[in-house]
């Protein structure tokens, strides 16, 4: 009762806000700006409203990531307005009458044309783009300021995004739920078999232009998972010749290196960017069972696992847009990802009885080498129609990815008392082979209607066909003989239809969207293994998931640069293909791990209520939010055999969330400013007395705060904290942790340079722990990946965007790191 009346208060006082700021209609004006070739949004160009006779400024504002812009509170009277942008030529609209009989003014869409000559006699001031950006229910953050990630790869830089938590496998958080998606380019990546965790440690920090977060996603993405993080690569289509390169070494052994080159002229834009990161990962971690209803005299058993990996992962994408015409452009890219990993563990085991006596002990050296290479063709075509905003996008994407996964286990028994062991030391060998290709057919059409309104429709189809063989060996004196109990193959066709439907308009001051997606999408895989007596046999896997998943997003603009917002949205969240795989991982001999056919696909729904306000130097969001997900998925240890544990995953009741999130950024002073997040969050789960979970709940928090600062002409540092505090999923309890970065730059005379320094896990507490409990088991698991790293990078700029710009009417430069 206490957490409704704390619900209710939080909606009440947002209202409160909204009300007490809600006034009279004001005028707005609007418009988007494009490249007059390519017709690529411009984003963070300077727009300037001007008083008509005396050329005053009256308003000002920058353009967003999608090259749109508003001048809000414009009073009566007669303007200019100017638009200016490095490396183009200024866009001027003179006497514009703007009165309370006309209303708001649509600028429509305006085409700004690259300059020839930007080398002129005028000193430019250096400013940075913005970091955060509230763009119809999604969070853009621009990442060229984050040191704290120079040299790094996706990981590192989502680690550095508010919202946003990663823990030491990987796993990426949004508010305290991992079963985000995260798309790259707008589109579910192979690399690495889709393996998420491995995509982000593939794909370069240096490639990536920004980060979308869209916790309650619109029709026109796709409707499953618990949120999207969309991964938006770099394509560098300044213009003229362009290029950059970084190389980089620091401790652990850790190297890395990426270059990018760029030319646009006429109606061609070509670019390419390659990358390559070598180095090692240490890691330490611990766990232990304790068995409430043992089969045998062992109640306890430890485990420990320190291992060593080496990483060697490269990069490449390259692409041409071709301006067919004024109003269609053509673009052909491509990629290549390739991954090598070697690793070393070695595991120690102990078992005890119930009086704590020791039974057994064994090692087990395990060796691991994962390597493959995966690679992405894109087609695109954009036209734009000539009614302003009216446009088509279709685009035809090919990847295919070949892994495999090759492990060798050694186990030796220690004797216990001076006595020997029965068990024999036996090697085993596992050999999977991964192979996956993918198909993605997509069309967008949008359609204005009326003054403000926009109609958009959309249809796409993802195909995925794979195979998941796992072959396993005893290894013998004679040679190798086939370890049927292990050997499986497992292949997949898995496809998903959709279309959607969306419709935008704005009232005065209010502004309303809402849209519906039918999704049909259906898995038809094949797993075979080997039954007792050694003879393969084949079950038929059948997933069929259909559904219509509506959203509302409703915005009423409110006076002095605030709004508020409401979002609701119902999802789908599917079990991945590898949750549905019954092939046994067996690389902890003391707990195994499989897929489960009989999933059900998780359904969601999300609430959310938000209020943002902007002043001059601060922006600060405060939102309330709920979500709910029935059919949750949990992993379930089964009771002990031998000694030995299973985990599945399952089907549970459900779990719902409740929090409160806040993320403001601050310009303190000249020279420094912070950027604070902060989420507070009640989680209630369900019980499932067949698994012997009960019922539990819990408050829980986590924040992470960014203070950039200036101290003097061309040296900037950059400091980062982040927090988690301990909660609970289901049936475990998740313990807390700590980490903080830190990092320099020094852009030498002219820019064209800079030395940067970051330093990652600084104190080297980062680590992941829980404790999981049924009426069957206790386990208590803490993993340590040793994160603590320090390096040294250089890079070096050149072309148009480099060094200093001089132009005329522009005083603005990006900052190009």
């Amino acid at each position: 009762m206490k957490l409704f009346h704390l619900k209710i208060a939080a909606i009440g006082l947002l209202i409160l806000i909204a009300v007490s700021g809600y006034g009279q209609q004001t005028i707005k004006i609007s418009g988007t700006l494009t490249d007059s070739l390519t017709h690529e949004p411009i984003v963070f160009a300077t727009v300037a409203l001007l008083n008509q006779q005396t050329k005053a400024p009256v308003k000002g504002t920058q353009t967003d990531t999608i090259g749109h812009f508003v001048l809000d509170n414009v009073p009566a009277g007669k303007f200019s307005l100017r638009v200016s942008y490095v490396g183009y030529n200024n866009i001027f609209n003179e006497n514009i009458l703007i009165d309370p009989v006309s209303g708001n003014l649509d600028l429509g869409t305006l085409l700004m044309s690259a300059s020839k000559n930007s080398l002129l006699k005028e000193v430019a001031v250096t400013a940075k783009k913005e970091a955060l950006q509230n763009i119809d229910g999604k969070k853009v953050f621009s990442v060229n300021q984050s040191l704290v990630s120079k040299g790094g790869n996706a990981a590192d830089l989502l680690q550095n995004v508010p919202t946003l938590q990663i823990d030491v496998y990987g796993n990426v958080s949004l508010r305290g739920s991992t079963n985000v998606k995260v798309l790259v380019d707008g589109k579910p990546s192979i690399i690495a078999n889709g393996d998420i965790t491995q995509t982000l440690q593939s794909i370069p920090a240096s490639a990536i232009e920004s980060i979308e977060v869209i916790p309650n996603p619109p029709a026109n993405y796709d409707a499953n998972g618990e949120g999207i993080i969309n991964i938006i690569l770099k394509k560098n289509s300044r213009p003229g010749l362009n290029g950059a390169a970084d190389i980089g070494g620091g401790t652990n052994d850790n190297y890395n290196a990426d270059a990018s080159l760029s030319y646009q002229s006429g109606r061609v834009n070509v670019y390419g960017n390659y990358s390559l990161k070598n180095g090692n990962t240490v890691t330490t971690g611990m766990q232990s069972y304790t068995f409430l209803k043992p089969t045998d005299s062992v109640v306890h058993t430890t485990e420990t696992f320190p291992y060593v990996a080496r990483n060697k992962i490269q990069f490449v994408k390259a692409g041409i847009d071709y301006s067919l015409t004024p109003k269609s452009t053509l673009g052909i890219s491509a990629s290549f990802n390739s991954r090598n990993r070697h690793e070393n563990q070695f595991l120690s085991f102990t078992d005890y009885n119930a009086a704590d006596a020791l039974i057994e002990s064994f090692n087990r050296f395990n060796t691991v080498n994962n390597n493959g290479n995966s690679y992405e063709l894109d087609l695109d075509y954009d036209l734009h129609f000539k009614k302003p905003k009216e446009d088509l996008a279709l685009n035809f994407a090919y990847a295919y990815g070949s892994f495999r996964d090759y492990q060798q286990y050694t186990t030796r028994y220690n004797p216990v008392n001076g006595v020997q062991s029965a068990n024999i030391d036996t090697p085993l060998t596992s050999d999977t082979r991964h192979k996956a290709t993918n198909y993605n057919i997509q069309a967008d059409y949008v359609l204005p209607v009326g003054k403000s309104g926009q109609f958009s429709a959309g249809y796409r189809s993802q195909i995925t066909l794979g195979t998941n063989n796992q072959y396993a060996y005893n290894v013998l004196n004679t040679g190798e003989t086939p370890l049927y109990a292990f050997t499986d193959l497992f292949s997949s066709n898995n496809q998903v239809n959709a279309v959607y439907l969306n419709y935008k308009d704005q009232v005065g001051s209010f502004s309303y969207q809402a849209g519906v997606r039918a999704e049909d999408s259906h898995l038809d895989a094949t797993f075979m293994s080997y039954n007792a007596n050694n003879m393969l046999f084949a079950a038929p896997v059948k997933i069929p998931v259909k559904g219509i998943y509506p959203s509302v997003l409703l915005t009423e603009k409110l006076e002095n640069n605030s709004q508020l917002q409401f979002t609701f949205t119902n999802r789908v969240s599917r079990p991945s293909v590898r949750q549905y795989n019954s092939t046994t991982d067996f690389s902890d001999p003391t707990n195994y791990n499989k897929g489960n056919p009989d999933l059900l696909p998780e359904n969601v729904t999300d609430l959310e209520l938000d209020y943002t306000k902007t002043w001059q130097n601060t922006s600060f969001t405060a939102g309330i939010y709920n979500n709910k997900i029935n059919n949750a998925i949990g992993y379930i240890q089964d009771p002990p055999v031998n000694d030995e544990t299973t985990t599945t995953p399952e089907n549970l009741p459900y779990s719902n969330t409740t929090g409160l999130e806040l993320i403001g950024h601050f310009d303190i002073v000249k020279g420094w400013d912070l950027t604070a997040n902060a989420n507070v969050f009640n989680r209630d789960n369900a019980a499932a007395p067949q698994y012997g979970i009960t019922a539990n709940n819990g408050i829980s928090w986590n924040a992470n705060i960014t203070s950039n600062v200036t101290p003097v002409q061309r040296l900037s540092l950059q400091i980062r904290a982040d927090y988690r505090a301990a909660d609970m999923y289901l049936q475990d309890k998740n313990l807390a942790a700590f980490g903080m970065d830190a990092a320099a730059k020094y852009d030498f005379t002219g820019n064209r340079a800079s030395l940067s320094f970051n330093a990652n896990d600084i104190f080297n507490s980062r680590k992941q722990a829980f404790l999981r409990s049924s009426d069957d088991l206790l386990i208590d698991l803490e993993v340590h990946r040793i994160s603590s790293r320090a390096t040294f990078t250089f890079s070096y700029r050149f072309g148009k965007s480099s060094g200093t710009s001089k132009r005329k009417q522009v005083k603005r430069i990006e900052d190009a790191s």
